[in-house]
């Protein structure tokens, strides 16, 4: 059987973590902050754990990490 590859992409923006659960950061970040309230910001600034039924398919882009 021959090895999986691995998203790149998706390798760049989610890690797992010990429990198996998959982490990311969070959108809005990038530019037009000035209008953004700074609480807004600050809780953007926390990692994210995608939705349950996105799990399955993260997993299988990254099936090594």
């Amino acid at each position: 059987m021959p090895k999986i590859k691995t998203n790149r992409g998706a390798a760049k923006r989610f890690k797992r973590t010990a429990s198996g659960a998959i982490k990311c950061y969070a959108s809005h970040r990038r530019h037009i902050l000035t209008k953004k309230s700074t609480k807004r910001k600050r809780q953007l600034r926390s990692p994210q754990y995608i939705h349950p039924s996105d799990v399955r398919s993260a997993l299988r882009m990254i099936p090594y990490c």
